[in-house]
């Protein structure tokens, strides 16, 4: 649909390996989007490595009502079990509730990184 709409040469189909795959695109730019009535935040965070480290991570946003809609991690390729999360949450970062969830994590976490905050998609 995209290669038709933005009149693009497909070099290859139905290459998925599953056919209920969905490719996600993002557009950057330099303006942060401000609140609509459905949005969703992607941020970046790593953690330091022990026992119940990642639950300790996620209980800011149970403790604030928020939904987390995907959560993914890669390894940082710095050293062995040292990873990043990616993690896309239900809200506006700019939301009273999604800042205190933010914060809370931030005091417990190596690194955070929002990444951004944007409408939901369809």
């Amino acid at each position: 649909m995209a290669a038709k709409v933005y009149k693009l040469k497909v070099m290859a189909a139905d290459i998925e390996d599953s056919p209920h795959n969905i490719t996600r695109f993002f557009v950057i730019g330099k303006a942060d989007t401000g609140k609509t009535s459905s949005d969703k935040t992607s941020i970046l965070f790593s953690i330091k490595d022990h026992v119940g480290a990642l639950h300790e991570m996620l209980m800011p946003f149970k403790k604030n009502g928020i939904n987390l809609t995907k959560i993914e991690s890669r390894p940082s390729k710095k050293k062995a079990w040292d990873y990043y999360f990616f993690v896309d949450l239900a809200g506006h970062k700019d939301e009273p509730r999604v800042k205190k969830a933010l914060s809370e994590l931030e005091s417990k976490c190596k690194f955070l990184k929002v990444l951004g905050s944007y409408p939901v998609g369809e």
